[in-house]
Formats: C-alpha cells, sequence, structure tokens
C-alpha cells in the first residue's frame, strides 16, 4: 500500500480500510463487454465510452457510438464531464493551497470582497474549504438557474451576487444539500488568488502537468479541437441529438462546478493519478493536499437502495469526492449529469482498482446500472446481479413514482388572457431577474429575460396554470403559483415534485414591477 493511500486510511475510513485485506485482483476484461452490451441495448445509448482500471493498469475500453458526422467515437473523444469537474475544481484549490497562494482556512471574504451570503454571520465565517462540501445551509441547487439551461446571459459575477438573495434551508454546517453554486464562487476565488482566469489556471496547474492533452475549458474551437460527442436528449420516446451549430464553445457561468470536457483515455490519466500516483504526481499535488480531498467533511444520506445493493454503511461528502463504503471496501467517487450528458468515475483506492463511464445521452438509469454491475465486479463478484435485474427494478420504481408523485396534466388547454388579465406585467425576482408574463394574440407567454430558453405557453389545468416550455432543453414543467391579491409575490414549482433539483423554481419569488409594454 503507498503512503498516500496509507495516509487516506488514517485520515478518512479508517474503520473501513483495517476492516478490508485486498483480495487477489480479478480478471476486469472478463464479462465487462457482455455489461456494456447489455447496458447499451437495454437503454439505447447513442454513443458511451467505458475505461477499467485493475491494480493500477488499465486492463479495458470500449466504446461505442458514433459523432454527429458519422465517424465512431473512440478513446480519444470529447464527453462533458459535468459534476466530475468539481474534483479537478477542488484539486485546483489545493494546488493554490500547495504554493501558498491561499489557506483552506482563509474566508472567503479575503479574496472576494462583494460575497455575501443571507447571513451576515455566515458570510463572516465561510471558508474556502466550506466552499465545496454542500454544508453551507443553502437549499439543494440553490440558484441553478442561473447556470442552466444554457445558453443564458448570467455570469459568475451574477452568481456572486445573488447567492445574498437565496434563503437557508437549514444552519450552517449542520446538514448537506448539494449544491452547484458554492462552486461557481470557487472558480472566481481561484482566481483571484492564483491571479489568472479559472480557465487558464485550470489549464496550467491540472490539465497539462497530469497530461491530460484533450481536456477543454472556458473557450475553445470544436473544429480546430476536433472528435467530439454531441448530447442526446430523450424526446418522444427516442433520442435525439442536441448538436450545437457554432463551432466555438464559450466559456460558461459554471465552468467550475461542470463545464470541463475531457475524453476517456484523460479521464484514465486522472483515475490512475488517484490511484497509482507516480513521484514526480506525489510532488505536483502532495499527499497532504491528497489527503485533504479524501477526507469526509459533510455526511450524506444513504437510501434505501444503496444500503440494500451496496451495504453502505458510511457515506460522506471530501473536497469535490464522494467517500463510501461498498460491500466492505472504501470507494471514492463522483457523477456527472447535463442534459444529453452523464458521466461516473469509481475508484477502490485499496484495490488500486475503479472505472470510468461517459455517455452522450440523458442515461440516469443506464449509468446506475453501469456503476453497480462494474463496482460489484470487484468488491463481491459473488453477489452480483444481472442488468436486467438491476434495470427492472429501476424501471418498476419509476413507474410508481410517476403513478403517484406526477399529477396528471392531459387536461391541459392554453390560458384565456381575460382569465390572467390582472396577473399580466413584467415581475422580478432578486437574483434571477426579470420575467415577462405578457399577451401574444390570444396566447400568454412566460419569458425569462436573462434565459433565453425558458420561455412557454401558459397552460390551464383545472383552476391551476403551468408553463410548457418551447424547448426540450428545459424538461421540467412550472406550475404557476399566481397572488392572492395584489401586491403580493408570484412563486413557481415544479409540476414533477421529484424532478431534477437544479431546476429550482421554488427559490423565486417574483414582485411585480410595470405592466406589458
Amino acid at each position: 500500500m503507498n503512503r498516500f493511500i496509507a495516509s487516506i486510511c488514517l485520515a478518512s475510513a479508517l474503520a473501513l480500510c483495517t476492516a478490508f485485506t485486498p483480495a487477489a485482483s480479478t480478471n476486469p476484461k472478463s464479462g465487462i463487454d457482455d455489461i456494456v452490451d447489455a447496458v447499451a441495448a437495454r437503454y439505447h445509448l447513442p454513443g458511451i465510452a467505458v475505461g477499467v482500471i485493475d491494480d493500477g493498469k488499465v486492463v479495458y475500453t470500449r466504446t461505442l457510438g458514433n459523432l454527429a458526422s458519422g465517424k465512431p467515437m473512440d478513446a480519444d473523444t470529447l464527453f462533458q464531464i459535468a459534476s466530475n469537474s468539481k474534483a479537478m475544481t477542488s484539486t485546483l484549490l489545493a494546488r493554490l493551497v500547495q504554493q501558498g497562494a491561499l489557506r483552506w482556512d482563509d474566508p472567503v471574504t479575503k479574496y472576494l470582497p462583494s460575497f455575501r451570503m443571507h447571513d451576515a454571520w455566515v458570510t463572516a465565517n465561510m471558508q474556502v474549504g466550506d466552499l465545496l462540501v454542500h454544508r453551507s445551509g443553502l437549499p439543494e441547487g440553490a440558484g441553478d438557474l442561473m447556470l442552466w439551461p444554457t445558453p443564458n446571459q448570467f455570469t459568475p459575477d451574477d452568481v456572486v451576487t445573488g447567492l445574498q438573495y437565496l434563503k437557508p434551508a437549514y444552519s450552517f454546517r449542520a446538514g448537506y444539500a448539494y449544491d452547484n453554486t458554492l462552486y461557481i464562487v470557487a472558480g472566481q476565488l481561484a482566481a483571484a488568488a492564483g491571479g489568472a482566469p479559472y480557465p487558464e489556471l485550470m489549464r496550467r496547474e491540472v490539465f497539462a502537468p497530469m497530461g491530460m492533452t484533450r481536456c477543454q475549458i472556458g473557450t475553445w474551437n470544436r473544429v480546430d479541437v476536433g472528435n467530439v460527442a454531441d448530447p442526446n436528449v430523450w424526446r418522444d420516446g427516442k433520442y435525439v441529438l442536441d448538436a450545437s451549430t457554432d463551432p466555438v464553445v464559450h466559456a460558461q457561468t459554471m465552468d467550475s462546478a461542470g463545464g470541463v470536457r475531457c475524453s476517456l483515455n484523460d479521464m484514465l490519466t486522472w483515475a490512475k493519478n488517484w490511484l497509482v500516483p507516480t513521484p514526480p504526481q506525489l510532488r505536483w499535488l502532495s499527499p497532504e493536499q491528497r489527503q485533504k480531498e479524501w477526507t469526509s467533511y459533510t455526511p450524506m444520506p444513504i437510501s434505501a437502495r444503496r444500503r440494500a445493493w451496496d451495504g453502505t454503511l458510511f457515506y460522506g461528502y471530501g473536497y469535490g469526492w464522494r467517500i463510501a463504503d461498498v460491500d466492505g471496501q472504501m470507494t471514492v467517487s463522483h457523477t456527472g449529469t447535463l442534459s444529453g450528458m452523464y458521466s461516473a468515475m469509481m475508484l477502490l483506492p485499496l484495490r488500486r482498482s475503479g472505472f470510468v463511464v461517459l455517455i452522450n445521452a440523458d442515461a440516469d438509469n443506464a449509468r446506475s446500472v453501469l456503476i453497480e454491475t462494474l463496482t460489484k465486479h470487484f468488491t463481491a463478484p459473488d453477489k452480483a446481479r444481472s442488468v436486467a435485474s438491476y434495470a427492472d427494478e429501476l424501471d418498476q420504481a419509476d413507474k410508481q413514482r410517476r403513478s403517484s408523485r406526477i399529477p396528471d396534466t392531459s387536461s391541459r388547454k392554453p390560458a384565456a388572457v381575460a382569465d390572467l388579465k390582472a396577473q399580466l406585467g413584467v415581475w422580478r425576482d432578486p437574483w434571477f431577474g426579470e420575467v415577462r408574463i405578457c399577451a401574444q394574440g390570444n396566447a400568454v407567454r412566460f419569458a425569462a429575460a436573462k434565459s433565453p430558453r425558458m420561455a412557454g405557453q401558459v397552460m390551464r389545468v383545472g383552476d391551476r396554470y403551468l408553463v410548457h416550455w418551447d424547448s426540450d432543453a428545459v424538461d421540467v414543467e412550472a406550475w404557476l403559483r399566481l397572488p392572492g391579491k395584489s401586491g403580493d409575490t408570484l412563486h413557481l414549482a415544479k409540476v414533477d415534485p421529484d424532478a431534477d433539483f437544479s431546476t429550482d423554481f421554488e427559490d423565486l419569488a417574483f414582485t411585480r414591477e410595470r405592466g406589458c409594454e
């Protein structure tokens, strides 16, 4: 066991590490083709890349699917890794700590004087490390409508400014709720402490030293880089390509939370750096800083399914990583989710093994089945179930949820202008900005000023109103909760209460500013 892994055991998961003695390595290639083929077929995946590391060596790579051009994908094809970017942002900060440019326990306001949370005490006591561990008190996904759907006109500065208007859901450092916005703050803080924009720092401090030659962040040209996977969204019972028509990929507000694109080869290089770091890599990022990243700071809830499938007793969040036990073995992992792009990285440090999954499609259940079947290949091959068994269980749970939790809105019809006459106008939320609810012919339209894809027709369902979005990029419909009397606020809420937390409609509170021009 190398000294980095040993130090992680002592710092974060002593009980797990001492309880497990690594067994002889399995043969990961055996059976993995069958797993990948079965998942790709079950979920009709348009593209997937899978890589497996066993005992420090890459023993398996597989790609299926074609690019928009028709050329086959390969291990150098770029995928959006979404929230797997968070570990890279955390590592960028760790590099700056190692260089003496900042400290983990420094107050955020030391580098970003304009930073404000809703509570002044939290503002003063928020430390650099707090930005990375989802215990700030913010509601789950708070402020994510400044990040998605893209493209939009919000900036990282808008995120920093808007945080003061987001009301806490629990006390500071008293619980767990996943957020993206504080990782945007982390990117801004890195730029302030490092003296260069976040994309430049990421390329200089992470990509280049690691030899991750295909990874991209910030502004870059798709044509020049080449071999880029496009997202696919589920529409009318099938996947539909959602390819960009702009050859230039522009820097986005969400870059430091989920904007990195890498290839399978790059991600395997990244994984090996954590599993079997070389002496130069240990100089690049010291065991002390690696230990900091893999220390659990925030306990995470353990679902009934996770307990049943994996026997998990411990689950926590470090600096950009999730740390848990699976079948009695230590795992360090993360997933990434964007519209049409899903990723996963699972590391088993004591075995010096793990895997990477990249999918260019909306594929939540497919990813879950792959994570479970590939992890079991290492942790408990005798307990492994078939792809179909896991997939059927998830499908049944989805059916039960839809029937019990999602209201029937099939009776919808266009809202009449006369019915909403008193509500028409321009409304403003302090962090999201203006929206217009105005007549357009015989229809009532909702349109957000700074998020162009958040536009749609207002529909009536019984005595309620919802917004039917024009773009499939906004895949969660919103109830309009109209004010009861003049001067009251207007609210939105998800029609599907269990929909992705990034559609945080519930955090919005609009006041009417003026009528429709």
